[in-house]
């Protein structure tokens, strides 16, 4: 998907930037990756310092500018003690909102993940868990508040068996699933119980959140925040580390504190939360502005259906 590029935000808005910055941008380089339909780009001001803007119109995609400004919220109120790019303004005109951020200098992890640098991760994943427990936020929801309507999609699979797929939709075509249906829904109904938990999550791990500095992981993209389960993080991070040719989710999970010390019946409840909502959202016809995101929930909804079976033991 083609990001917008600096010079095509409104003009407006570029000088609100440069006058929060209190500099000119002298050049901007638009960063590739996710799935947000508006501006990414790094910054070099004419005084030396560099920033990170991210923008969005509703135009684009009704929906992203509410989390932009959820993501405003969550990263003014984030402590200085994570490893979470600094946040300094934020702009809201009714349709563009834009947020402007410190600029890390880092890399997104290597793809097809590598061993020693999954590990470097999830370790800095459990570090970050342990700065986030209990949640230094209390304004931000519980994790069935956040994910409740989401993480129904077997229940909405069953719900309309045998249907037509809405216009630009396509049927569940898994066989596995469709054997399986009203015992994953069942299954999935209990999830929100199993997930709960007072640490501040993520609750959108994948490698285009994190980056890798000199000083270690940072993580980036927090308009999902919530309050649940630690574990959660490295289960819905898992499926998308397979689809990119890392390990299987087990070896995650293994290496994970609190996933070890997690109930097996409340991992596999979430896993098929998880992957209900990745193969429910994959038939469903994409969101204005969001061509791709059917297919690369698809891909994640594969690892995690695999997954859920060897929980379960289901044939």
């Amino acid at each position: 998907m083609a990001r917008v590029e600096w010079d095509e935000l409104p003009r407006e808005l570029r000088t609100w930037a440069e006058g929060m910055l209190g500099a000119r941008v002298t050049r901007a380089i638009s960063q590739q990756g996710g799935f947000s339909p508006g501006a990414a780009c790094r910054l070099a001001l004419s005084d030396g310092g560099r920033a990170f803007l991210k923008a969005v119109s509703a135009s684009a995609n009704p929906d992203s500018p509410k989390l932009h400004r959820r993501e405003a919220e969550v990263a003014a109120a984030l402590p200085d003690s994570v490893p979470v790019p600094r946040f300094i303004a934020s702009y809201d005109d009714g349709d563009w909102v834009a947020l402007i951020f410190q600029d890390v200098e880092g890399r997104h992890p290597a793809q097809p993940w590598q061993a020693a640098e999954l590990d470097s991760v999830l370790a800095a994943v459990a570090r970050l868990h342990e700065k986030l427990t209990p949640s230094p936020l209390r304004t931000v929801p519980t994790i069935a508040a956040k994910h409740g309507r989401n993480f129904t999609g077997w229940r909405s699979l069953a719900a309309t068996a045998g249907q037509e797929p809405p216009a630009g939709g396509r049927p569940l075509g898994d066989p596995w699933s469709l054997r399986n249906l009203d015992r994953l829904a069942g299954l999935e109904a209990r999830w929100e119980q199993a997930a709960a938990g007072d640490t501040l999550l993520h609750s959108d791990l994948r490698a285009d959140n994190m980056l890798i500095t000199a000083d270690g992981v940072w993580f980036v993209d927090w308009p999902h925040a919530c309050l649940g389960a630690a574990w959660f993080d490295v289960a819905v991070f898992a499926p998308s580390v397979t689809m990119n040719g890392g390990p299987e989710p087990e070896w995650l999970m293994e290496r994970s504190p609190s996933a070890v010390a997690a109930d097996p019946a409340a991992v596999a409840a979430v896993v098929a939360g998880i992957a209900g909502y990745f193969t429910h959202r994959a038939t469903l016809p994409p969101p204005p502005g969001l061509p791709t995101i059917r297919t690369f929930q698809e891909a994640q909804a594969v690892p995690a259906r695999a997954w859920l079976a060897r929980l379960t033991g289901w044939t």
